[in-house]
């Protein structure tokens, strides 16, 4: 079902009007009276609505049923990862998304080999948020994950660290392995922290270890610093039981 999404202000009770882009999108939909769709809020609540006219820069829409979204999980994870080379940053923003993170968290690492200069940052983040409302629509979400920064990596391990399953996946761990650092403890909030392309600092891992982070192994493979925060967010919400 088309699937569109709106301010939390603009969820009307009984009734809804499409503007802007969404009108524009409904368009090139070609939506017509009498089609169903899902209008969401971004923060988890939904509604079932059919199209009653399509006018020239609008689309009304009837309200049939609200309430909270079925496609998002019982677990909400966060992805903090360090600033990657490239667009690699776009490609965990949408594909975290589409799995069903519900923040990502950019922040510098001492082995970082780019980072967003500061007056080019909003517009920067503008597109990421952007980006994660594109894949939130496509993957039938009813959260739009928040996308932002930190100012340092101590900023970004504490954040982390308040999380009920903290990991920190670490390519030189040799004892710890993911399976076991999740465990079959229930948690409803859990992090994921990953590192640049050249990996964390000794530094970076002591202060983590320091802060309550559970280091632990991805496997004996080495992962791309965009495939290793997707893969433990796959393996943490299997074991929430989020992907059943």
């Amino acid at each position: 079902m088309v699937r569109f999404f709106v301010l939390p202000e603009e969820m009307g009770e009984n009734f809804l009007v499409l503007t802007g882009e969404n009108a524009a999108h409904a368009k090139v939909l070609r939506l017509k009276v009498g089609d169903p769709v899902t209008v969401c809020d971004g923060e988890g609540r939904e509604c079932g609505c059919t199209v009653s006219d399509v006018s020239p820069g609008q689309v009304s829409l009837v309200v049939h049923h609200r309430g909270a979204s079925q496609s998002e999980a019982a677990v909400q994870v966060r992805i903090f990862m360090a600033f990657p080379k490239a667009d690699k940053l776009e490609h965990v923003i949408q594909k975290a998304t589409e799995l069903g993170a519900a923040e990502i968290i950019a922040f510098p690492g001492a082995r970082c080999v780019s980072r967003p200069e500061e007056r080019a940052l909003g517009k920067k983040l503008e597109r990421w948020q952007k980006i994660a409302a594109s894949a939130a629509e496509q993957s039938g979400r009813g959260r739009i994950p928040s996308v932002l920064t930190v100012n340092s990596y101590r900023e970004a391990v504490e954040r982390a660290a308040r999380s009920e399953l903290p990991l920190f996946p670490y390519e030189n761990e040799r004892t710890v392995s993911l399976r076991a650092a999740i465990g079959p403890a229930q948690f409803r909030t859990a992090a994921i922290m990953t590192g640049p392309e050249g990996g964390f600092s000794e530094e970076e891992v002591r202060l983590a270890e320091e802060a309550g982070m559970k280091i632990c192994s991805l496997g004996p493979r080495i992962l791309r610093c965009e495939t290793a925060p997707l893969c433990a967010l796959s393996a943490v919400l299997y074991a929430a039981g989020a992907l059943e």
